[in-house]
């Protein structure tokens, strides 16, 4: 191989080690006494979200714009996964003052 050769194959494999994807986090948005905490949350797409209601009633967790609609039954987490960036306002369907915001980042 010719010494011209070597200088594309290490400038690939030195960018190709320094473009490491990132991680998928997991959030939790805990149900406490008819109330969403923390009342606002970012993520990213990709990110998983852990439902976990504490209280002693079914609650939901339904977006506004129709982005997803969680069912939490009481004293049980669940998970979704975020599959679209934007401001998503959200609210509990059986105790509408149940309100809070995520904000998803591409």
């Amino acid at each position: 191989m010719r010494r011209e050769c070597y200088l594309p194959v290490a400038a690939a494999l030195l960018f190709g080690s320094m473009a490491v994807a990132a991680q998928a986090a997991t959030i939790q948005i805990t149900t406490t006494d008819l109330v969403f905490a923390p009342s606002e949350v970012s993520a990213r797409v990709g990110d998983t979200i852990e439902w976990i209601n504490k209280d002693v009633l079914a609650h939901t967790a339904t977006a506004r714009n129709g982005d997803f609609d969680v069912m939490m039954p009481p004293k049980k987490t669940v998970t979704s996964v975020l599959k679209k960036a934007g401001t998503i306002e959200y609210y509990c369907r059986f105790h509408p003052n149940m309100k809070a915001v995520l904000t998803v980042a591409p």
